[in-house]
């Protein structure tokens, strides 16, 4: 699979589907590869050209020193879309990757054409707790945290019936560098978007689970409340509801862009 030149990283990309469709850039959560779109890819591609890419310091992207910034991964986004000559698109970013979709549409609207924000916040957790998680990772790597990330990204009901799904997610967070882990964690440690969201113009889609720990139904109302025009839906899932309720978000994401 390709690489790109971002700035000072090598970005890991995949780019499928028709070069006549508009094009749709998803953007992952913290601690995953771009191989969590697996169940979107199918639908998605009956309407779009989908760009997806490991976020830098995950997957197989280059892990620079840290720590990063949201606005520098946002920047990656931007890079990636300039060497593939993307004008302009449709975003859509769970969890960490919102965070960086919030930042695109409020400082370079006029490369996006909608904007899909799903399990994520203006300000997700607090200093202390982000600061906590980048000495557990570099102390001890990434298997205790991946297991505690297991549970919040899944329920019990769907981690019970799912096993080898969840495993295979599990297994990804195992692996991911813990330096770019953690540089990420500083990024999302210091984003606070609460006071911009009103810049936003975009057309937005927000999007939580019911059931998810991390990034509430409430941090989602936040967002579709101040973001003018936005709209809300929630799913039957926790963090990682694009998996968890697969075909609903699928739905839901591709009438929004069709609309």
């Amino acid at each position: 699979m390709p690489f790109a030149e971002t700035n000072d990283a090598q970005i890991h990309y995949l780019l499928e589907g028709q070069s006549s469709k508009p094009p749709l850039i998803l953007s992952n959560s913290l601690g995953a590869d771009f191989s969590m779109w697996d169940p979107q890819i199918p639908e998605f591609l009956k309407s779009f050209r989908v760009l997806r890419s490991d976020t830098r310091g995950h997957g197989q992207s280059s892990v620079t020193p840290g720590p990063y910034t949201i606005e520098q991964l946002a920047k990656d986004v931007l890079a990636l879309a300039d060497a593939l000559q993307f004008e302009r698109f449709h975003f859509c970013g769970l969890s960490m990757g919102g965070q960086l979709g919030m930042w695109l549409a409020a400082n370079t609207p006029q490369r996006l054409n909608k904007l899909v924000l799903a399990s994520t916040a203006a300000k997700i957790g607090t200093p202390a707790m982000w600061d906590a998680r980048i000495a557990t990772v570099r102390k001890q790597g990434m298997k205790n945290v991946a297991a505690a990330a297991i549970e919040r990204w899944f329920t019990p009901a769907f981690r019970a019936k799912n096993a080898s799904t969840v495993a295979k997610i599990k297994k990804i967070l195992e692996t991911t560098n813990p330096e770019g882990y953690a540089a990420c964690c500083a990024g999302l440690r210091d984003f606070d978007f609460r006071e911009q969201l009103n810049k936003i113009r975009t057309p937005a889609l927000l999007i939580s689970g019911t059931h998810d720990p991390a990034t509430t139904p409430a941090d989602g109302q936040f967002l579709a409340d101040h973001i003018v025009g936005a709209s809300y839906v929630e799913l039957n899932g926790a963090h990682l509801s694009n998996i968890e309720d697969a075909k609903r978000f699928t739905q839901e994401v591709r009438a929004f862009l069709n609309s």
